[in-house]
């Protein structure tokens, strides 16, 4: 008898639950799992699958995502709200009214919302009020209405927008807070609350995690041409990155000098955002459709307290110059349930794999005001997608 591997002696034992689950195998999930382990084991016998390279840390398989403008569904556009001196969180004084800024978190609006939220809730609860109005309804206000409602406070949102049409529904969702400021702006005060901030979100995503709100854990692999910076952001915070790893080239199959891995969050925001509203209707919340004409609009409001996450709006409505959009484009293929991980670095690019689609992006223009999907963009970011996955080991393909 010949010996098996370890990696063939997994898949083996894979096969034996999944045929032992019977009738669950009916669901669309169980059977894509089926179909992908298949070839795998029929190719058992050649020993051509026994390296780890083709497994995730986790050991779940590494398949080659299928690109090309057939497969495109939809591209869309939007712009970040940024500030190069960080997101704005405060609370400025109005006459019998207390305004507490939560936005400009630039690309990390989803990922630090939580965490802002809860910072702007600490603010709040320092006014004898019980009584207030969230300006805005992506993912920082509808998280700031949260919080507040659970603290007994009475919310009122009021927005120009709801989901799924706020910015927030553009994001692609990793949690990772990244372009979120400046190095050269970076202070010792704003950086203390860019950690605390950090490290309450990633804390209240971890009890989100499941199908309900669209959270999920998955592996991500950071592609490079040169070596990583000793005083890069992943290892200055490794304890919220587990299973940091610089990968060997037997460790991965990606046709590059310098692979990192990590685990991560994802946040599908097609599914979070519409769970979030959920909460905050069955907690009693109301939302009011109004847009906000300027600073004077925005305080002729009833309710006490106002906590501002307007993003770019708060440029208008607050007169903060220091906001600016940074485009983004994200164009989707048809889903592929067997992608289990993500790629970003990747010359700017990157792949998050959501049940909507395979999310492919990878602009970031400063100060570009236009929300209409660029030709020339969507041409770059599906080539260079489909270059560097061509070039992946996939031994099932």
């Amino acid at each position: 008898m010949r010996r098996l591997t370890y990696w063939q002696l997994c898949v083996m034992l894979e096969s034996i639950k999944l045929k032992q689950q019977g009738s669950e195998m009916a669901s669309r999930r169980a059977l894509i799992k089926a179909m992908a382990l298949a070839p795998l084991v029929s190719t058992c016998s050649s020993g051509s699958l026994s390296s780890p390279r083709n497994f995730t840390p986790s050991g779940l398989p590494l398949r080659r995502v299928r690109v090309s403008q057939d497969r495109v569904i939809r591209t869309i556009a939007g712009s970040r709200p940024f500030r190069p001196a960080g997101f704005r969180l405060e609370a400025e004084a109005f006459d019998d009214k207390t305004v507490i800024h939560n936005y400009g978190h630039g690309g990390g609006g989803i990922t630090l919302s939580w965490g802002t939220s809860h910072l702007a809730m600490e603010l709040a609860e320092q006014s004898s009020h019980r009584r207030c109005a969230v300006l805005g309804a992506g993912a920082v206000g509808l998280s700031s209405a949260r919080l507040l409602q659970d603290r007994g406070w009475d919310v009122t949102i009021y927005a120009r927008d709801l989901p799924p049409n706020t910015t927030s529904n553009i994001a692609g969702g990793q949690w990772s807070p990244t372009s979120v400021y400046d190095d050269d702006k970076l202070t010792p005060r704003f950086e203390a609350q860019f950690e605390a901030a950090m490290r309450h979100a990633y804390r209240y995503f971890q009890n989100l995690a499941g199908p309900r709100y669209g959270v999920r854990w998955i592996s991500n692999y950071s592609i490079a041409t040169q070596p990583p910076d000793p005083e890069n952001f992943n290892d200055r915070y490794a304890d919220m990155y587990p299973q940091l790893e610089d990968m060997t080239p037997n460790q991965h199959p990606f046709a590059a000098d310098y692979v990192r891995h990590f685990d991560t969050m994802l946040i599908e925001p097609a599914i979070y955002l519409p769970a979030m509203m959920q909460d905050f209707y069955a907690a009693g919340g109301k939302i009011v459709i109004r847009e906000f004409r300027g600073q004077d609009d925005a305080l002729s409001l009833a309710e006490p307290v106002l906590i501002n996450c307007t993003g770019l709006g708060s440029r208008n409505i607050f007169q903060d110059t220091q906001l600016m959009p940074i485009k983004g484009q994200l164009s989707f293929l048809l889903p592929q349930e067997e992608i289990n991980y993500m790629t970003l670095g990747n010359g700017g690019l990157y792949m998050f794999p959501r049940t909507d689609g395979i999310l492919l992006g990878g602009t970031f223009k400063r100060n570009d005001w236009t929300t209409n999907p660029e030709p020339e963009e969507t041409q770059r970011i599906i080539q260079g997608h489909r270059q560097f996955f061509a070039a992946m080991d996939d031994p099932w393909s």
